[in-house]
């Protein structure tokens, strides 16, 4: 059935992006202040064909991923929110473009988050497959390995993020497709919609019939199909807006 305000719905998607990080202290890419538009090289440690043939490449990368910044952000209240959203019974699933976690630390259930570009949380091995807590590589890093390798098989080790030139995972993917085809509202939250595939997921959420809510900064690609647009700090704006109305 459908519903005509955010208040009536009890299966809503989070869409989630960069904002709702930046918020957080986690500088975002391509900002005024991203990391990529300060220093352009970062942006070669996010490229599997450099990353995998270039040592200096991956050592700038372990030691971006070792900073104490990384680690040290926390949840805002905006995630708080969203996990309260859970406590309600009305969360179907949050799809977020973000790799920090910070939706699990906030206490978001697990098989709720579908990460579209993976996490950073956890490392893999590019020879054998082995994965393992991010924790034990930084722990690497920090005591003296600019190149930590894979424990198990010495293979070249790194975050399990997506990288340019790689495909996203079809199981996260189909599972965001399924959500977004399910649910009678989505909110998206901190992003511009404007990077694909994930931004085709909220017309596609409209297009089964689902209310469709925007809470954001600034303007983005998808303000005029939305039902409503919100501007707006997020720590401010959605906690209230995902508190039901008695």
């Amino acid at each position: 059935m459908a519903v005509s305000s955010l208040s009536e719905a009890n299966r809503i998607v989070i869409l989630s992006g960069a904002g709702l990080s930046t918020a957080a202290g986690i500088p975002d890419f391509r900002g005024p202040e991203g990391l990529w538009t300060r220093d352009p090289y970062a942006e070669l440690v996010s490229t599997l064909s450099w990353y995998l043939s270039d040592e200096d490449v991956r050592k700038a990368a372990w030691r971006r991923r070792a900073t104490p910044e990384v680690w040290s952000a926390q949840p805002t209240r905006a995630h708080r929110a969203i996990v309260d959203l859970e406590k309600q019974g009305r969360l179907r699933a949050i799809i977020t473009q973000n790799t920090d976690g910070l939706h699990q630390v906030a206490g978001s259930s697990p098989e709720l988050v579908h990460e579209v570009h993976g996490s950073m949380r956890t490392w893999r091995c590019e020879m054998c497959g082995r994965t393992g807590p991010m924790e034990e590589m930084v722990a690497r890093v920090n005591a003296g390995e600019e190149d930590p390798r894979c424990p198990h098989c010495g293979g070249i080790t790194r975050a399990t993020v997506i990288l340019f030139e790689e495909v996203l995972e079809p199981d996260v993917i189909e599972a965001a497709i399924e959500a977004v085809e399910d649910c009678d509202a989505i909110v998206a939250v901190g992003t511009t919609l404007g990077v694909y595939p994930v931004a085709g997921l909220f017309p596609t959420a409209l297009a089964h019939g689902a209310h469709g809510v925007i809470v954001n900064a600034s303007e983005t690609a998808m303000d005029d199909v939305a039902h409503q647009v919100i501007r707006g700090q997020l720590d401010d704006v959605l906690p209230d807006l995902l508190t039901p109305r008695a």
